[in-house]
């Protein structure tokens, strides 16, 4: 295990330092280092940062973004993420929120993200529409990733997944990696 602190200490690449990047990696996969357990004020230090990737560690809580103002993509697939917080300092800059292979049962706390576009949210525990609903309060939002949740689960074995999102996420192009297409939005407008 280590901290944030020291993975980003370790990174450097043609010269640069991670403080220096518009994409830094802290995936044990990726570089072969301990897994980190605890997002931290280090990641302040990545002010230039556009593309934070910690995917594959075993972070529970996010924190610790304050000062990544540049921050556009933010990757925490495959971590231990139980809920969404700690992203009001990103809410203005963060497009694109990887959160899948984690626990979350709720999207409370996205509300805050105005300008988000992609969200990843496959393999998780949202298991109620009033969850989905909750992305409504996204107006830029337009790709969406839902796949194996157990909301999912029951109502595309059921065979109407796709246009009971579509109903209540019209604005979205693209939901669990396929196109919307005009049909499906019509049968969602009759239903």
């Amino acid at each position: 295990m280590t901290s944030c602190k020291e993975a980003i200490k370790d990174i450097e690449i043609d010269g640069k330092v991670a403080a220096e990047m518009e994409e830094v990696r802290l995936c044990p996969i990726s570089n072969m280092k301990p897994l980190i357990v605890k997002m931290d004020n280090a990641l302040s230090t990545l002010k230039k940062c556009r593309q934070l990737r910690m995917s594959s560690n075993a972070i529970a809580k996010i924190e610790g973004l304050a000062g990544c103002d540049s921050l556009v993509i933010l990757s925490l697939a495959r971590n231990n993420l139980k809920k969404i917080e700690g992203l009001n300092e990103i809410s203005d800059s963060l497009e694109q929120l990887w959160l899948s292979y984690n626990q979350i049962g709720s999207f409370a706390g996205i509300e805050k993200l105005t300008n988000l576009q992609v969200l990843y949210a496959s393999n998780n525990k949202i298991d109620k529409w009033p969850e989905v609903e909750r992305l409504q309060g996204l107006p830029k939002l337009r790709e969406l990733n839902l796949v194996n949740n157990p909301l999912y689960q029951k109502h595309d074995a059921e065979g109407n997944w796709r246009i009971e999102v579509i109903k209540r996420l019209e604005k979205l192009k693209n939901l669990d990696g396929s196109l919307i297409d005009d049909e499906e939005r019509e049968r969602a407008k009759a239903d």
